[in-house]
């Protein structure tokens, strides 16, 4: 099954892989609603979602909190809370990494305990390379894994940053942080309100909001390229 944030009907969906069929297996209208199962259960508004297998841990942008979905009953709760304004969600063995785009924060949350701490962020804006809050971000968005490291798409300053997830060692791994739609290696690709990002081990994929396109960067190297669409909006 596939698992969708459907934002402003604030649901969470469920679609059957094979034949396409849709429910809905969570929420119903917007509000708040916890302890409770399926369609009892409310959300506001929710954007990212992730899995370790059983649960569902979902994004609650606007009640900004982290809820858990039990898969096998629809049972949801409140893991997590506490954010600004959370986007996106990954799982990583036994904790999620959470984007706080109002904080300008990465966040880690342990699952078994919903602890939440700060991986890397000082909490004011900014593009700057360093460990843990040390370094800042501006809207980090989408945020994905690769091996050992965690990558964020930064919406608002064009870039595609790289944290060691071990030690919260921030990098800019691709984006000169200049609005454009340049493939390259690197910084000297430009990218334009970055958003989505997810990887399959070996690449990353971008979906680059305002050129209209997905972008592939290769993970071993830093290689930008344009892998579908163009700068022109439209449905071919």
């Amino acid at each position: 099954n596939l698992y969708v944030a459907d934002k402003d009907n604030h649901k969470i969906r469920k679609i059957v892989i094979s034949s396409g069929v849709v429910t809905t297996f969570a929420g119903s209208t917007a509000g708040f609603a916890d302890h409770t199962t399926g369609t009892s259960a409310k959300f506001k508004k929710p954007k990212g979602i992730t899995t370790d297998g059983a649960n569902l841990y979902v994004v609650d942008k606007e009640n900004k909190k982290i809820r858990q979905i039990v898969i096998s009953s629809g049972v949801v709760s409140t893991l997590a809370s506490g954010f600004n304004a959370p986007q996106k969600i990954t799982s990583v063995g036994t904790n999620l990494y959470v984007s706080d785009k109002g904080n300008h924060r990465i966040h880690k949350i342990v699952i078994s305990t919903g602890a939440v701490t700060t991986l890397a962020g000082s909490g004011s804006s900014g593009s700057t390379d360093a460990t843990g809050t040390s370094a800042s971000f501006n809207d980090p968005w989408g945020i994905t894994s690769a091996g050992t490291s965690l990558y964020v798409a930064e919406k608002t300053n064009n870039k595609i940053r790289k944290i060691v997830i071990s030690t919260g060692e921030v990098t800019t791994f691709a984006g000169s942080g200049a609005l454009g739609s340049a493939d390259g290696t690197g910084t000297t690709a430009s990218f334009r309100y970055p958003r989505g990002i997810i990887s399959d081990g070996t690449n990353l994929y971008v979906a680059d909001r305002s050129n209209h396109t997905i972008r592939k960067i290769v993970i071993s190297t830093g290689v930008v390229t344009t892998l579908a669409g163009s700068e022109a909006i439209g449905s071919i």
